[in-house]
């Protein structure tokens, strides 16, 4: 037992264009939307997660709300690692006196440059982390959907997160083939907005948007057991009188089709790329599923047209990610695909 044990906290982090997970001792400790409020005056922070969210688009000049992730990346420095401090800090509440040097092992998109990977370990570096590990998202999807990554099998994970869609073919330990996009959650919410604005002339915004998708989100417009329509409430483009619309899934399938056609686009490019040993595994195992975005209905089906592979859909698709950065973190040792 090492006498000095308690120094040090030992924990995994997600950080998400969308939304930034923390594990902890196996458990996810802090689950919150990816979004700062920040003081213009002082440059202090407000809120965090949750809270920064429900201010969202509702601020006055005084605060100013940012999503430190675009596409995947770290936008903005000074607003992430404000953000990863805050939330570090919401795990370690109780010892507020002190505060442990940190073991990290953060997820980082499969498509990163030098500058946006030196940005992560600086970001965390500055937030309290003396050990930095990083993580390829798509390896960690694999590693949470639970899946031997270092087995001589292929594996196929497409991970749909808020600024960019992974997809990858795992095989020992290592990714053969991959491809990063940043078509993901962000584009079908601005895909909505768009269409509610041209097709019904309403003016929404992004919260609005995000709960369409969450709502009524669908990938075709013919469902075996369609949810009901969802009632968007929203000022008109021209004469701002209140409109009050029902959207149906179809409609919405329609608006992201586009969208999705460049995730299929993707997919088929990395599966043209497989070498034939791998792509007979992944045939016979399936494509997986993970990210926010494998929560759209029929999702899974319209790869499976598309590809003629049976496509699935991992278990808490959100969560996937984090669990394998979390599995990661314990087997720091023994997992050389590690990025240190």
């Amino acid at each position: 037992m090492r006498m000095f044990s308690f120094l040090q906290q030992e924990i995994a982090i997600d950080i998400g264009t969308a939304n930034t997970i923390i594990i902890h001792n196996d458990k996810i400790v802090v689950d919150e939307p990816s979004i700062v409020a920040i003081d213009e005056r002082s440059g202090k922070l407000i809120a965090i997660g949750e809270k920064a969210r429900q201010m969202h688009g509702k601020t006055h000049e005084g605060i100013r709300t940012v999503r430190p992730l675009r596409d995947g990346v770290i936008a903005d420095f000074n607003a992430a690692e404000l953000m990863i401090r805050g939330m570090i800090k919401m795990i370690n509440k109780k010892k507020s006196w002190f505060n442990p040097s940190l073991k990290m092992v953060v997820c980082i998109p499969s498509g990163s440059t030098e500058v946006e990977l030196r940005a992560v370990r600086d970001s965390s570096e500055h937030a309290g982390g003396r050990e930095v590990y990083m993580i390829y998202e798509p390896m960690a999807a694999a590693i949470g959907i639970g899946m031997d990554v270092e087995a001589p099998d292929g594996s196929m994970v497409v991970d749909i997160g808020g600024g960019t869609t992974e997809i990858a073919v795992i095989s020992l330990g290592g990714i053969v083939c991959n491809r990063s996009i940043r078509i993901a959650g962000d584009d079908f919410t601005d895909d909505i907005q768009e269409y509610m604005r041209h097709q019904h002339n309403i003016r929404i915004g992004e919260r609005t948007a995000e709960l369409i998708k969450i709502n009524v989100g669908a990938a075709i417009p013919d469902l075996d057991n369609p949810p009901p329509d969802y009632i968007v409430r929203g000022p008109h483009q021209m004469t701002a009188l209140p409109l009050e619309i029902p959207v149906s899934y179809q409609e919405i399938a329609h608006s992201l089709d586009k969208s999705i056609s460049k995730v299929e686009t993707a997919i088929m490019a990395v599966l043209e790329q497989t070498p034939p040993e791998l792509y007979a595994d992944i045939y016979n195992r399936g494509i997986y599923l993970a990210g926010g975005g494998a929560l759209l209905r029929g999702l899974d089906k319209r790869i499976t047209d598309k590809t003629n592979i049976p496509t699935y859909v991992a278990e808490e698709p959100l969560h996937a990610v984090a669990r394998g950065t979390g599995i990661a973190l314990k087997n720091v040792e023994n997992f050389q695909f590690l990025l240190r």
